[in-house]
């Protein structure tokens, strides 16, 4: 068997933001526009009218100050409401993999490594761009690697499943060195024009390098113990599908973007997340006092703040949880991996951390690493 260590990390952001209030000015465009238009049922009570968002009000709700986009106009246009990017000849690289080897060869050059010498690539995203050819073949042959690739999709954990997934295959021999990449185009599953979710959401990319330890070019994280956990639940959920155009009904259905029950998700998960946390330390003879950093999902600062608070036993010191989703927003799956890659290299040889994300299906994973 052999010890598995995050040896590189990588993260793609795109050019354009959008503050909190450029998105509210756009969205309350929108809603006068909607409110004009249903006028009359709304004078007869047969519908209500379209509240009014503000930036104080997505700042409160979630920390969310900004978010980064692959584009910006369309999203902000009250006419359309949703990013504007075009499409690929099919013998150009698609969008998700454009991003996501961008992320890769930032984490290959940390790690002190080519393409060619990857032997496993795992595409794990909360939507992929195509159901097949997977994202990851193309990421793989535009790297140049070797071995094998697939595409995972666990939605907000995706980047700690495809983690242990990979170091799984790193320990027991299988591959000698895995990619793990996580390209979240999340501006286009979001459903911009719904004041309870339109500001969740932005776009990134973030990659990671698995190898055995003892092979390490440089500073790297060994991981001690990851663990998976999964527990069904629709309410964080998107229905669209390959077979929506077998429906007979074709119409634009809310519930084929993103959706939650915000209220149940609070109740459910937070306790869901920070028993498999303590469980995975628990497992591996860590203490609450052993560990420095916290490198949570990025979704929501109350959230997070109650996480810290179950698994430290205390309020965790900012160093201890860095939070990001300020300027990143809720990036699913790559938020973790943003707060690690932008928060890890102050450590010191022997500070242990934990990586974790969560979310819908309900999932989680924890990932206890160390710095060598």
């Amino acid at each position: 068997m052999h010890q598995p260590a995050i040896t590189g990390h990588g993260v793609f952001t795109p050019h354009q933001t959008i503050t909190n209030d450029e998105l509210v000015v756009a969205f309350n465009a929108y809603a006068d526009r909607w409110n004009e238009e249903h006028a009359a049922a709304i004078a007869a009570g047969e519908v209500e009218p379209m509240a009014h968002s503000s930036a104080e009000f997505i700042t409160s709700a979630s920390g969310i100050e900004q978010r980064y986009v692959l584009d910006k106009a369309g999203i902000l246009d009250p006419a359309r409401m949703y990013p504007r990017l075009q499409p690929r000849a099919d013998d150009e690289p698609s969008i998700m993999a454009e991003i996501g080897l961008d992320a890769a060869r930032k984490a290959l050059a940390r790690a002190g490594r080519e393409g060619a010498e990857i032997d496993l690539v795992i595409c794990a995203a909360s939507n992929h761009e195509r159901a097949y050819p997977a994202m990851a073949i193309e990421i793989q042959n535009l790297l140049g690697a070797r071995g094998f690739a697939f595409d995972m999709n666990v939605a907000c954990s995706s980047a700690t499943f495809g983690i242990q997934a990979a170091a799984d295959m790193v320990r027991t021999g299988s591959v000698r060195r895995a990619l793990v990449v996580n390209p979240e185009i999340c501006s286009g599953h979001l459903e911009w024009r719904d004041r309870d979710c339109h500001f969740i959401f932005g776009d990134v990319a973030t990659a990671v390098v698995i190898e055995r330890a003892d092979e390490a070019q440089g500073d790297h994280f060994v991981i001690h113990g990851s663990r998976c956990a999964t527990e069904f639940s629709n309410n964080i959920r998107n229905n669209d599908g390959f077979l929506r155009r077998a429906h007979d009904q074709m119409e634009d259905r809310r519930d084929m973007q993103f959706m939650q029950n915000g209220r149940k998700v609070f109740k459910e998960v937070l306790p869901m997340v920070s028993a498999h946390i303590l469980s995975n330390m628990e497992e591996n003879g860590w203490r609450a006092d052993d560990l420095k950093r916290l490198w949570l999902h990025q979704a929501n600062k109350t959230m997070n703040d109650f996480i810290g608070r179950k698994v430290l036993g205390r309020v965790p010191d900012a160093d201890e949880q860095p939070n990001i989703l300020q300027d990143y927003a809720n990036t699913s799956s790559a938020g973790s991996i943003i707060a690690f890659s932008q928060n890890c290299e102050d450590l010191s040889p022997g500070d242990r951390g934990v990586i974790c994300s969560f979310g819908a299906g309900y999932s989680v994973g924890s990932v206890l690493v160390e710095r060598a």
